[in-house]
């Protein structure tokens, strides 16, 4: 059985090895927001939390090592743990990754043994009391959800007085895997999988009540069986919430976002629309925040400019999934697909339509 990479030479069997995209676009930008919010708390060089080893670079991973830690330009250090070091019961093993305000360790519970992510945020000044509000957020929404496919969070833990918290511990799953902005999928049918995943995993959200809010390529978890997980739910809010200052990622961010309009499962089918035309095209697509020299920050629905169709930037794509790309990608919410249900469905058919190609006796010989 053989199957079609994304850059149109064939792959044989279900277990070959993976290969880039055929069309190369621009790297994906930082997470930013406007009037003085965070849409993120992420390394800008992509999400990883494989254990760290001294001195080396994994090739096959493309995970650094050693003591490159990435820490956002101008961001101030939070703490300055080391291997050995015990933090209110779990021994630091290694540092995985800095944000903006926080640090994030793998670390081993004294009591368990067990193996967690240890994600510790640090007030350094008064702006930095939305990272502690953010984080407190994401625990709050962990609590009321259960799937495999979201990275569940097991206690939060606070620091400071009675009435003012400083500091705060989110004691976090371990997911073993690199982010699909790290290592997008070699082919149609593994982009699939995974996009499936995780639009099952946002349509467990929706079911509960909360919307994700900053769906993006870093933030999808891929492991070496191909199993996804969606993490960072610090932008997580109740459907139809209305936020008080533009929060998300510049390259998905949908317009009701930018616009401060309410926030509804709709938008989590436009990020995830975004993230799909990245992965498969390379090319991110336009949003409703300005870029370049533009005089105005933001831009009206009219004026948001349509995106190419994926097909056209990279002609190997289905064409069932070139349309449920771009109707996700719609400005007006209505006009996208009705729920992230249906989108998980669509998905799942397209899927099984390619691996029924590839299923296909080829054609007989003339001679």
């Amino acid at each position: 059985m053989s199957r079609t990479r994304l850059d149109g030479t064939m792959d044989a069997g279900l277990d070959g090895a993976s290969t880039g995209l055929a069309v190369k676009g621009p790297k994906e930008r930082g997470s930013a927001s406007r009037g003085g919010g965070v849409a993120g708390d992420a390394s800008s060089r992509g999400h990883s939390e494989r254990p760290r080893r001294a001195g080396r670079r994994n090739k096959k991973h493309q995970w650094w090592s050693g003591s490159d830690t990435a820490r956002p330009r101008g961001a101030a250090v939070v703490s300055d743990r080391r291997k050995g070091d015990i933090i209110e019961g779990f021994r630091v093993m290694s540092e995985l990754g800095r944000g903006a305000a926080s640090v994030i360790y793998l670390a081993q519970e004294e009591k368990t043994k067990h193996i967690w992510c240890l994600k510790h945020v640090k007030k350094q000044n008064a702006k930095d009391q939305r990272f502690l509000d953010q984080a407190e957020n994401e625990y709050k929404v962990s609590q009321q959800l259960a799937h495999h496919g979201l990275r569940s969070i097991k206690k939060i833990i606070k620091k400071g007085s009675f009435l003012k918290v400083n500091e705060l511990y989110l004691v976090m799953e371990l997911v073993d895997g690199i982010s699909l902005e790290q290592t997008p999928p070699g082919t149609f049918e593994k982009a699939l999988q995974i996009f499936h995943q995780v639009a099952e995993a946002l349509a467990h959200m929706h079911q509960r009540g909360f919307v994700h809010a900053d769906m993006k390529p870093n933030n999808i978890v891929v492991d070496d069986d191909g199993t996804a997980r969606v993490i960072d739910l610090g932008q997580s809010c109740p459907s139809g919430a209305v936020k008080e200052r533009i929060q998300g990622t510049p390259d998905y961010i949908a317009p009701e976002q930018v616009h401060r309009r309410p926030i509804t499962p709709a938008t989590d089918v436009y990020n995830l629309g975004a993230t799909m035309y990245w992965v498969l095209t390379r090319h991110h697509i336009p949003t409703a925040l300005a870029k370049g020299d533009s005089l105005v920050s933001s831009l009206d629905d009219e004026f948001i400019e349509k995106p190419k169709p994926a097909i056209e930037l990279n002609p190997r794509i289905h064409p069932r999934l070139n349309e449920l790309i771009m109707q996700c990608v719609e400005v007006q919410p209505g006009a996208r697909p009705e729920s992230m249900k249906f989108v998980a469905d669509r998905l799942e058919l397209i899927r099984g339509l390619l691996l029924a190609q590839q299923r296909a006796p080829l054609p007989a010989d003339d001679d």
